[in-house]
């Protein structure tokens, strides 16, 4: 009994399943490798190796002289099988003693724990030695039902149609608002600037005039301190901050908990403040009755909402896309098997058909003309022809005689086969695409990460920066008047410096704020 150590190498540069053929073919005439199997999706490779006459060191040199990258993975409880089952029948304590002692000393389970609580037994085993059916027929011989945890095959977990909905609809709200005050504003600016030319030159056609008459209607008040435009501006950005930003706010408010500032902590800060101050500074003007129309920034918060949930909703439909197609790859497994007993000279001699998570490797498994493959395989008897063109996009069907390896997936189109199982449960092609696509979709792009970190450090340094203005204003203030005299215009003379001098320092940095803040980065 020469004894049988294992190993597995992390291999890089494999691109089909001849490079798998070709390591396999050639590490198995080395001196000391009983056997090897390689998983080219996972590009892993499991050696099974006489100690005594090589090291793994050895076995990924040879690797790498066969042109690939192989480094020797330190971590070997990769390979256990975990396995989760539903025992029913336990009554007290003692049963779950039963079954944890039994299974322990059952050759090939690592590890063992039942709850009677939850009616749950988790496994670990190793699978060379043992396999999930074997497992479940222990338990059962000990008088209890067990069957696998149901695990969901949809990829309903990826499916991307609320937030893609939430916000559509954010956007549309923030849109059929937005639009209004962009027309006030840009109308705003041209009349201003039709009006500065016409007290230059003071000869003025009539259609001047009623130009001039209709820009004066949005600067109209209606309450003293309150002109149309700003009340409408004021109308229109109420729905915006509430239903478009809605979301913004919960997200913010999650981060700010766990003190941290992400990209929805500026939108909201900017938004918020900007709506904040312009309505303070309305109420304000119309207490004071102010005869100047006060400046507010009533335009920022929708056109921001308008940006951010468009770039948001079209994020979402492009990770809507991803699950589709993982949901459809989801769906090509199979969800049954049969296993067959051969006897000697490879007759048949039973059959059973077994959920796919309870075969095992080495199992054989017989495919009928039709029918998918439902682990990856080695075909042992039979010819057929196969359509592998979900896995490797090959459009004609590919030939099959013994001693070629099959993919989960793939459908059987014309022979009976019999397959040994090399592959199964989570290490078959097909789970190691889907893990490997839901892992593209839950990691964030390095450069998403570079923004979440930098509007960290972002949102401190611009509060700092604005209040750094609140501070310098009201110092060159109370040294010298003249300065914010000249910049503050229209401010009621009836109002005290200090005040004065208070109230232009506040605009100053809440301008720094409303400006800096989100725009570009979070955008970008």
């Amino acid at each position: 009994s020469k004894t049988v150590s294992k190993c597995y190498v992390q291999v890089t540069g494999m691109t089909c399943a001849s490079c798998v053929a070709n390591i396999e073919r050639n590490l198995r005439r080395e001196e000391g490798i009983h056997s090897i199997l390689v998983a080219l999706m996972a590009g892993k490779a499991e050696v099974r190796y006489n100690p005594a006459v090589i090291h793994p060191s050895a076995i990924a040199e040879l690797i790498r002289e066969l042109g690939f990258g192989a480094t020797v993975m330190e971590n070997c409880g990769e390979g256990d099988g975990i396995l989760e089952l539903v025992v029913r029948g336990m009554t007290c304590a003692s049963c779950v003693h039963k079954i944890e002692s039994t299974l322990m000393k059952t050759n090939g389970v690592l590890y063992c724990s039942v709850a009677l609580a939850t009616n749950k037994a988790h496994i670990k085993y190793d699978p060379e030695i043992i396999g999930p059916r074997d497992v479940i027929q222990v338990i059962k011989d000990l008088g209890f039902t067990a069957s696998l945890v149901k695990k969901d095959r949809s990829a309903s977990h990826l499916d991307h149609k609320q937030e893609i909905r939430q916000w559509k609809r954010s956007f549309v709200v923030s849109l059929v608002f937005c639009i209004p005050v962009m027309g006030l504003m840009i109308y705003m600016m041209v009349m201003d600037s039709q009006l500065s030319d016409a007290h230059a030159n003071h000869n003025m056609s009539s259609e001047e005039m009623k130009a001039l008459h209709s820009s004066m209607v949005l600067e109209y008040q209606l309450l003293p301190g309150l002109s149309v435009m700003n009340f409408l501006s004021f109308l229109l950005c109420v729905p915006v901050q509430v239903f478009g930003g809605w979301h913004f706010y919960i997200q913010a408010y999650k981060a700010l908990k766990h003190k941290t500032a992400n990209m929805d902590v500026l939108v909201v800060l900017a938004t918020s403040i900007a709506f904040v101050y312009s309505f303070v500074i309305l109420l304000v003007a119309m207490a004071e009755k102010a005869k100047v129309n006060p400046v507010t920034f009533f335009d920022t918060p929708p056109m921001l909402f308008v940006f951010i949930s468009l770039g948001r909703w079209l994020e979402h439909i492009a990770k809507g896309k991803t699950s589709e197609a993982l949901a459809r790859l989801i769906s090509l497994q199979a969800t049954e098997a049969t296993v067959v007993t051969l006897g000697p000279d490879n007759v048949l001699l039973s059959e059973e058909q077994v959920d796919v998570e309870l075969v095992q490797r080495g199992d054989i498994v017989r495919v009928i003309p039709g029918g998918k493959f439902p682990v990856d395989g080695r075909v042992i008897e039979g010819h057929s022809m196969v359509d592998e063109s979900l896995i490797t996009g090959e459009a004609m069907p590919v030939t099959k005689k013994p001693g070629n390896t099959v993919i989960a997936g793939s459908i059987n189109q014309n022979g009976s086969l019999l397959i040994s199982a090399t592959h199964v449960g989570s290490d078959t092609t097909l789970s190691q695409i889907v893990k490997l696509v839901e892992e593209a979709q839950t990691s964030k792009a390095p450069i998403q990460q570079f923004a979440d970190k930098l509007s960290g450090y972002f949102v401190p340094s611009i509060v700092a920066v604005s209040v750094v203005t609140l501070l310098a204003w009201i110092i060159i203030g109370f040294v010298d008047f003249q300065i914010v005299e000249k910049y503050f215009l229209g401010y009621n003379k009836s109002i005290s410096a200090a005040e004065v001098i208070i109230r232009f320092a506040f605009q100053a940095s809440i301008t720094v704020l409303c400006i800096a803040c989100p725009c570009s980065l979070g955008l970008a």
